[in-house]
């Protein structure tokens, strides 16, 4: 029974993402993953990080890869002081450090995002990938928005700035 109830779970959590995907899907598949999320308000704090960290290229590149892209409302709610602490040049390498945990060698659908339960970041270390009550978690935050496609992967919005271990408590 509760092997049919988790399998029933997590269709409902695809066909979710699913539609989520179709209705919020735009016709920017041509453009990176960089351009789309500068374009789109919700990311300017992403997008100001990434700059600062001198990713932009990486991230512009062929890919594919898959980002958990926090929104900047996940920004503002980070402690008082870690964010401009991070985009300080003298703490460029804790920033890529927390960006590139963000990152998913890969094109990882929402489909895909829901059988997992960790991924290796591009920095390096394993995040945590669950799903609870129809809703699929990355670590502490919750995924809000799945498959924005990109020319070099796609984009899961997610609403909270995940942090590396090794970081949590310097920062």
């Amino acid at each position: 029974m509760k092997q049919l109830l988790s399998f029933f779970t997590k269709a409902l959590i695809i066909a979710s993402f699913s539609i989520t995907a179709m209705a919020g899907h735009h016709m920017k598949d041509k453009e990176d993953i960089v351009t789309i999320a500068a374009g789109n308000d919700d990311f300017s704090t992403l997008v100001t990080a990434i700059k600062a960290a001198g990713i932009t290229d990486i991230l512009k590149d062929a890919g594919p890869f898959t980002v958990f892209a926090p929104t900047n409302a996940a920004f503002d709610a980070l402690p008082a002081g870690t964010l401009e602490k991070l985009l300080k040049p003298e703490n460029k390498d804790a920033l890529v450090q927390v960006l590139t945990y963000h990152v998913v060698e890969g094109k990882v659908t929402a489909d895909q995002v829901v059988n997992l339960s960790e991924a290796t970041s591009v920095e390096g270390t394993t995040i945590d990938i669950s799903t609870d009550m129809g809703k699929v978690k990355v670590e502490n935050a919750t995924v809000v928005k799945t498959d924005i496609m990109a020319s070099n992967g796609v984009i899961h919005v997610i609403d909270t700035v995940i942090i590396p271990d090794t970081l949590a408590a310097s920062l």
